[in-house]
């Protein structure tokens, strides 16, 4: 199944009764994504939240960590998810949060997820409908199984930055520790490289084209046979650059608890400047 859906072709699979939406808007320090989503959302389309359905409390694992199965199972269950629906979910462009669900989905076994690309602007780009109604699906039935993708933690990002490729997906200054708004240290992994997610999306916040995002991997080393892991912040934008990469047939590994879990442990080693390291 292709990752990706345009707002045309959502239309098409709603029509048609294909497809269960999900809306995961959200943003790190701005508009809470219930707020956003009280704003606005496709019709139908419940809300699941980034920070109490798709991670975990923050702790010494980062700010964003797995969640617990049982807390994601039931809140995809309020959502009327079933085990065999089709899901697609959004966000409000970028796609930051829906491909976190798009990766959380997967990795608790359901496999039949896909991401609007561009979300909600593209959507009301395309004409579709926009309200602030609330929906009451009924209660769906979905099992979530756990570890249905591997995951990268500190010590298999480590050997992945030492073995393969390990992108960390930030901005350039705060790779090079120029520049940390959000964790205690800046820096990166020893030995990562950097390949920020701003560089993989076009200026409307869809995906660049497939041909544009093999380049820009490529120029990183990084190729469909090569063992390859993302790392950012709190793990929510590696997983946006997995599905970037899933674009063009590159299976990447998120780090989840990412730069936020790595520098919870003061011993491990923290590079800054340009060099990986």
């Amino acid at each position: 199944m292709r990752a990706l859906i345009t707002a045309d072709d959502l239309a098409t699979a709603l029509a048609r009764d294909e497809v269960r939406v999900l809306d995961v808007q959200w943003s790190l320090t701005g508009t809470p994504g219930a707020e956003l989503y009280a704003a606005g959302h496709l019709p139908d389309a419940p809300f699941l939240d980034l920070d109490t359905a798709l991670s975990g409390p923050p702790g010494p694992g980062g700010r964003h960590p797995l969640p617990d199965p049982q807390v994601l199972e039931d809140a995809l269950r309020a959502c009327g998810v079933c085990s065999g629906d089709e899901v697609v979910v959004y966000d409000q462009r970028t796609s930051l949060s829906a491909a976190r669900a798009w990766w959380v989905l997967r990795w608790a076994g359901h496999a039949a997820v896909r991401v609007l690309d561009g979300g909600l602007a593209a959507w009301q780009r395309a004409g579709g409908p926009v309200t602030r109604e609330v929906p009451s699906p009924p209660r769906g039935e979905i099992s979530v199984r756990p570890g249905s993708l591997p995951v990268l933690d500190a010590a298999g990002a480590a050997d992945m930055a030492r073995h393969g490729v390990l992108l960390d997906v930030r901005a350039g200054d705060r790779y090079r520790g120029e520049h940390e708004p959000l964790d205690p240290v800046g820096g990166h992994v020893p030995g990562s490289l950097n390949l920020p997610m701003a560089e993989m999306l076009a200026a409307d916040g869809t995906f660049l084209p497939p041909e544009r995002i093999r380049e820009r991997a490529a120029a990183a080393g990084v190729h469909r046979d090569t063992a390859v892991g993302t790392s950012c912040g709190s793990g929510v934008t590696a997983a946006q650059m997995a599905l970037a990469l899933d674009t063009v047939r590159i299976a990447a590994v998120p780090y989840v608890g990412s730069w936020s879990e790595w520098v919870a442990d003061p011993a491990r080693p923290v590079a800054t400047g340009a060099d990986p390291g």
